[in-house]
């Protein structure tokens, strides 16, 4: 009987050895480690640096600056390309009627439709436009638009308040139009422009009678 109590207490000093150790791994276990497959684990983004001489071979219009601009855009602000600034997109687009285009450089249509706002923006009767780059690395714009050769201005929006003020959907690349009074309208279907007379017709359709 003594030995059934010994063999019995010998299993129990076991289990709880057993139990210990297992909760000793866990506790220690690396947290990165429990991130699912394809996740990312919580750390902050590396900081992006640009060259100056990126801003300087990409030749960036600056980012214009007015007054009275919407009101659903006042306090929403973004990095200016051009030359690294704070810059209010309220004031950026006010004034005159402005196309606001939104692009992504991993974006492939984006690629196509760049060079044709272009070509559009040095149209003489051509409204002013204005590029947003969106989920991507500054730098990395920068050299995009250098290799495309699009001069007018941009704007970075790294933490997406100017996507949130203008309720921009989730799919690259979409445009607005916005007229002089300050009313914000987006280019429907959002489709990529290829060639300048498809941005023309674009904005003359959002565009209707105001101007």
């Amino acid at each position: 009987m003594s030995g059934l109590r010994a063999y019995r207490s010998e299993i129990r000093w076991t289990i709880v050895v057993v139990v210990l150790a297992v909760v000793g791994v866990v506790a220690l276990w690396p947290r990165d480690a429990e991130q699912p497959p394809g996740s990312v684990a919580a750390h902050p983004p590396a900081a992006s640096t640009v060259d100056p001489a990126q801003r300087a071979a990409a030749a960036l219009q600056p980012c214009p600056a007015g007054s009275d601009g919407p009101a659903q855009l006042s306090g929403v602000t973004a990095q200016c390309l051009a030359d690294g600034r704070p810059a209010d997109l309220a004031a950026t687009v006010a004034g005159a009627p402005t196309l606001v285009n939104i692009w992504a450089t991993w974006c492939g249509p984006c690629r196509t439709e760049l060079p044709a706002l272009q070509s559009y923006a040095a149209r003489p009767g051509a409204i002013r436009v204005l590029g947003v780059q969106v989920d991507s690395d500054p730098a990395d714009g920068l050299d995009l638009l250098t290799e495309l050769g699009v001069h007018f201005p941009n704007m970075h929006d790294g933490d997406n308040r100017v996507r949130a003020a203008l309720k921009a959907p989730g799919v690259l690349p979409v445009s607005y139009v916005v007229t002089a009074a300050g009313e914000v309208r987006r280019i429907d279907p959002p489709v990529a422009f290829e060639s300048p007379d498809e941005v023309q017709a674009a904005v003359d359709r959002t565009l209707g009678g105001a101007r």
